[in-house]
C-alpha cells in the first residue's frame, strides 16, 4: 500500500486531534491551529486525488486491520478525494474571509470552543465522506450536528441562541428518522459496513423479501436527511442559522454541513440500495416534485429578502432544490449533475457570504438598500460577490452553468421528466437573476451629477490581507470549476461508476 493512502484516516484523525489541541490553548492559537489544520488537508486531499487519478481505481482502507464485519472500512476513490478536497479548500477559505469577524465577535472565553467545533465538522465531514460503515457515518452525523449548533452559537446573542434551538430540534427529527432507517436495514441484513449490506439487500429483493418495509426503510432515510439538508419544506431552520450566525459559520454550514448529509445520502443509494432498487421503490419520483419545488420557493423567498445574508441563505434553499432534483432523475447522469452542482454551491456560497461580510462592513448595513455604491468602497468584496452571482445564475464560465447544463443533459435521457426540469431549470435560472443581479445593480450604482459636484466621493474600506487572499481563493476556485468543465465532470463520472 502506498503512504498516500493513508491520507483519508490521517485526515479524519487530524482533525480529531486538532479538537482536542485546541481545548486547550486560547483563542488565537486555536484559530491558527484551524487554519494550519485546513490547509494541511487541502495538501493530504490534493496528493491523494492525483494519485487516485494515476490510478483509476478505489481502495478499501480497513481501520485496525480487522477484516468485515468485525473490521471499520473507509472507501476512497477519485469523487471522494475531490470532496475532501473542496470541503479543505472552502473550510480554508472561510477561516481566512472570516477571520476578523471571528475575533470581533466571538467573546474571548468561547473563542477556542468555536474552533473546537469547526474542527470537529471537518472531521464529522470527511468522515462522512470516506466511511463505508452505516453505523460510523450515523455517529458522525451526530458529531457533525453538534458542531454546527456550536458554529450557530458564535455570536452568542438571543437571535442565534433560537436559531441553534431550532436547528437542534428539526435535526433531531431528521436523525431519529435516519437511526430508525439504519436498524431496520441492520435487523434485515444483520450487516452494518455497506459493501455487506448491498449484498445482502440484493438478495431482499431478488427474492422480494421485505417489500414494504424496505420501501418505508429507505423513505425515512431520505426524509431524515433531507431534513438536515434543508430539502424545501424542511428549511425553516435555515435562514436564521444562515442569516445571524458569523461569516465563517455561514460559509461552513451552507457549503460543507448539508452537502455531507447529502453525500452519505448518495452513498446509501448507490453504495448500499443499489440504484436501480431507489429507482424501483418510486421514493426518486418525491425527490424529483421536491426538489423542482425547492428550486422555485426557494429563489421566491429571496427576491422577497430585504436584508442581504437572509437573501443569500434563502438562495441556499433553491439550490439545494436543485441537488435533490438531480437525485430525483434516478439515474447516474443526473446524480453526477448533482455532486458537480454541491462543487458550484459550496464554493460560490461560501465566497458569497465572505463578500457580503466585507460590502456590510463598508455600509455599516445588511439592508440591500444601503449597499448603494458598496462596489466602489470595497471592490475586491463586490468582486467576489460577482464571481459568485455569475456562478449562481449559470453564466458560461462560471461552475453553475456547467451544472445547469449536466441537469438538462441528464434530463433528456427521459422524456418524461424533461419538460418538468427544464422548465424548472428555466424559471428559476429567470429568478435567480432576479435577486442577484438587483444586489449588483445596487453595488455598482454610480454618484449622481448633483453629488460630484458637491464633492461627494465614496470612501474606500480597507480589507485585511488574508480576507483578501480569501476572496481571490475562493475566486480562483469558482472559475477553474466553471473552465475545466469536462475534466472535471471526467472525474466526477468516473467516480460515480467505481463509487458503488
Amino acid at each position: 500500500m502506498s503512504f498516500v493512502q493513508n491520507f483519508p484516516c490521517f485526515s479524519i484523525l487530524s482533525a480529531m486531534f486538532a479538537a482536542i489541541l485546541t481545548s486547550a490553548v486560547n483563542g488565537k492559537t486555536a484559530r491558527k491551529i484551524s487554519i494550519g489544520l485546513t490547509a494541511l488537508l487541502t495538501v493530504m486531499s490534493a496528493a491523494l486525488l492525483v494519485f487516485l487519478m494515476g490510478t483509476g481505481e478505489s481502495y478499501v482502507y480497513v481501520m485496525g486491520h480487522f477484516p468485515a464485519p468485525w473490521g471499520n472500512e473507509l472507501r476512497a476513490g477519485e469523487l471522494e478525494a475531490g470532496l475532501a478536497l473542496l470541503f479543505s479548500i472552502v473550510a480554508l477559505g472561510a477561516l481566512l474571509g472570516g477571520a476578523q469577524e471571528a475575533l470581533d465577535d466571538i467573546d474571548d472565553e468561547r473563542e477556542n470552543f468555536y474552533f473546537i467545533m469547526i474542527d470537529l465538522m471537518m472531521a464529522a465531514n470527511l468522515a462522512l465522506v470516506y466511511t463505508n460503515d452505516m453505523f460510523t457515518a450515523y455517529v458522525f452525523v451526530e458529531i457533525n450536528t453538534i458542531a454546527a449548533c456550536g458554529l450557530i452559537l458564535g455570536k452568542y446573542k438571543g437571535v442565534t441562541i433560537a436559531a441553534a434551538v431550532r436547528y437542534m430540534i428539526m435535526s433531531l427529527m431528521g436523525s431519529g428518522m435516519l437511526l430508525l432507517g439504519i436498524s431496520f436495514f441492520y435487523s434485515m441484513t444483520g450487516q452494518l459496513l455497506m459493501s455487506n449490506m448491498k449484498e445482502a439487500l440484493a438478495v431482499a429483493f431478488a427474492n422480494e423479501q421485505f417489500r414494504i418495509p424496505l420501501v418505508i426503510t429507505i423513505g425515512m432515510i431520505c426524509i431524515g436527511l433531507a431534513i438536515k439538508s434543508a430539502l424545501w419544506p424542511f428549511h425553516t431552520w435555515l435562514p436564521a442559522a444562515y442569516g445571524f450566525s458569523t461569516t465563517i459559520s455561514a460559509a461552513l454550514l451552507s457549503s460543507i454541513v448539508s452537502k455531507g448529509y447529502i453525500i452519505f445520502l448518495m452513498k446509501v443509494v448507490i453504495r448500499v440500495i443499489g440504484l436501480d432498487h431507489f429507482v424501483n421503490s418510486q421514493i426518486v419520483h418525491v425527490l424529483l416534485v421536491f426538489g423542482i419545488i425547492g428550486m422555485i420557493m426557494g429563489s421566491v423567498q429571496a427576491i422577497r429578502q430585504t436584508n442581504l445574508r437572509k437573501m443569500i441563505a434563502y438562495s441556499s434553499v433553491a439550490q439545494i432544490g436543485y441537488i435533490y432534483m438531480g437525485m430525483g432523475m434516478g439515474s447516474l447522469e443526473g446524480m453526477g449533475a448533482s455532486i458537480y452542482h454541491i462543487f458550484a454551491h459550496a464554493l460560490a456560497k461560501s465566497l458569497m457570504f465572505i463578500a457580503a461580510s466585507g460590502l456590510i462592513k463598508a455600509c455599516g448595513s445588511a439592508s440591500i438598500r444601503d449597499m448603494i455604491g458598496a462596489g466602489y468602497k470595497n471592490k475586491i468584496a463586490a468582486l467576489g460577490y460577482v464571481i459568485a452571482s455569475f456562478s449562481m445564475v449559470g453564466i458560461p464560465g462560471f461552475a453553475g452553468f456547467a451544472s445547469k447544463f449536466l441537469f438538462a443533459k441528464a434530463s433528456l435521457a427521459d422524456m418524461a421528466i424533461a419538460s418538468p426540469v427544464l422548465a424548472a431549470l428555466a424559471v428559476s435560472t429567470i429568478l435567480n437573476a432576479m435577486y442577484f443581479m438587483k444586489v449588483m445593480l445596487h453595488l455598482y450604482f454610480p454618484l449622481q451629477k448633483e453629488q460630484k459636484e458637491a464633492g461627494v466621493t465614496y470612501q474606500t474600506y480597507k480589507n485585511t490581507a488574508i480576507y483578501v487572499a480569501a476572496v481571490v481563493l475562493l475566486s480562483a476556485a469558482n472559475i477553474v470549476v466553471g473552465v475545466c468543465y469536462k475534466p472535471m465532470a471526467e472525474i466526477i463520472f468516473h467516480g460515480l461508476e467505481i463509487f458503488g
